[in-house]
């Protein structure tokens, strides 16, 4: 539908939204009183909503996700054919755009071979708990299945991916949970848990070893981690930390699964947040950038070795008996291809990196300018602002603070994200990851606005 939105068009969409549609992450009751945001038009780094107010986004979507940014025609139409073609079959039987992209994705990941199809990143994550499982069933009398996963990490809304989550106001109300996830400690230096930082890195890495003797190297299977950890307050791991971790996991047996829900597909200035710090995951598990938004696809990504523990006779049950309805359906493939084509041939990476020191460099500019900004972090175009009341203490700011300059950010037709609701008391980090594409006149007005919005409230 390429018709313009008339004034009358829109108060309508409002009203029968307001009426009929649940939001994801929103209070309903204060929508009594104000309109619903309905996004009705998109184009490059900018969104256009029902009122005909346009905003640049600085989120990619608000969750991380239009990597090459709206409007792209040439995404829109590959899969437009492949639907005509040829548009679904259970992913039991392969299909063209599937088999391309599973050679074109594992050409960007040395040591990876295997890629499996589904719909969602909590699904895929899903994917990677079940194998991590049925391996410790067929291998280990079911002993080796406990999986960790880490303090302030975020890995789906399922209620098993949730069990695996860092975040505890995420689940908040969604209990019981499922058994046999077991948490490590965050690896946020700026909220160390030692009295001294040297060799922060390695020393928070060493608490996963000690989870690990306490719970019996016997019963765990596997770690899950985020690269950088994203709605937890993008928290980037400090040196020595993943290499540490890389060692710890090839001496008790654990599998090292990479969560790049997030940072895969070029949001960090590498393919995968993961290939920043020389480590070899066993599994990779990814979604949201991988198709920029434009179709469903997420990918449960394992080296041959982990592919071959399922090898059985079909007279057996060994074999990965697990089935993702809309892994089959090939427009997700046919737009990841045509994505990864224009993150290539628009030289996407250099961009992201060349953008993210610009970035880096004009928020590291606010934070010398007001005191409440205590910490400043992130990689590529992915980063976070902590905010505190007082430099000295690292007291968090409260988070309706954030909330107003969210708003008043948007008001200024600018979109930035927050942490929102995920830790008690530590939702206090602003988040930016604008499209790939964004260039420092972007980046200029996301940074304007924000320092607008702190001016305007008297933070200091």
């Amino acid at each position: 539908m390429n018709q313009e939105v008339t004034e009358k068009d829109g108060k309508e969409l409002i009203e029968i939204d307001r009426a009929h549609v649940w939001h994801h992450l929103t209070p309903h009751k204060p929508l009594e009183e104000k309109d619903p945001m309905v996004i009705v038009k998109g184009k490059g780094m900018r969104v256009t909503d029902a009122h005909g107010k346009e905003y640049l986004d600085a989120v990619s979507g608000a969750v991380w996700t239009v990597n090459v940014g709206y409007g792209r025609e040439s995404i829109a139409n590959a899969v437009r054919d492949q639907l005509v073609d040829m548009c679904y079959f259970a992913a039991s039987a392969g299909n063209i755009p599937g088999i391309k992209f599973a050679e074109q994705l594992l050409d960007k990941m040395p040591g990876m071979s295997r890629v499996y199809y589904s719909n969602s990143g909590s699904e895929a994550n899903e994917k990677a708990y079940k194998m991590v499982r049925q391996i410790a069933a067929k291998e280990n009398g079911g002993k080796k299945h406990k999986i960790l996963y880490r303090d302030r990490d975020y890995h789906g809304t399922t209620i098993t991916a949730l069990s695996s989550g860092g975040q505890n106001e995420r689940r908040d109300q969604y209990g019981p949970y499922t058994p046999g996830f077991v948490e490590v400690p965050h690896c946020c230096e700026y909220r160390s848990q030692y009295a001294d930082n040297t060799d922060y890195g390695v020393k928070v890495a060493r608490e996963i070893e000690k989870v690990i003797l306490a719970e019996d190297p016997d019963t765990v299977g596997s770690i899950v981690l985020e690269p950088i950890t994203a709605g937890g307050g993008v928290i980037t791991p400090p040196e020595g930390y993943f290499e540490t971790v890389q060692e710890i996991c090839t001496k008790y047996g654990l599998l090292l699964h990479m969560d790049e829900v997030v940072c895969g597909l070029g949001r960090t200035g590498t393919w995968f947040g993961y290939q920043h710090y020389g480590i070899k995951p066993d599994i990779v598990t990814m979604a949201k950038g991988v198709a920029s938004g434009y179709a469903a696809i997420a990918c449960t990504v394992t080296t041959e070795e982990v592919f071959n523990k399922f090898k059985e006779d079909d007279s057996k049950m060994g074999y990965f008996r697990d089935i993702s309805t809309f892994g089959g359906c090939a427009a997700g493939p046919a737009a990841a291809l045509e994505n990864m084509r224009i993150i290539e041939e628009e030289n996407l990476l250099a961009n992201t990196t060349e953008m993210g020191e610009y970035l880096m460099e004009k928020l590291r500019g606010l934070q010398n300018k007001y005191k409440v900004v205590g910490d400043v972090r992130g990689k590529g175009l992915f980063c976070g602002m902590e905010f505190v009341k007082d430099r000295q203490t690292k007291e968090p700011i409260d988070e309706e603070m954030l909330v107003k300059i969210a708003a008043d950010c948007s008001a200024q037709g600018v979109i930035i994200g927050r942490t929102n609701r995920s830790i008690t008391g530590l939702n206090n980090t602003l988040c930016l990851s604008p499209a790939l594409i964004c260039n420092t006149d972007d980046i200029d007005e996301i940074v304007t606005a924000i320092d607008n919005a702190m001016a305007k409230h008297a933070i200091i």
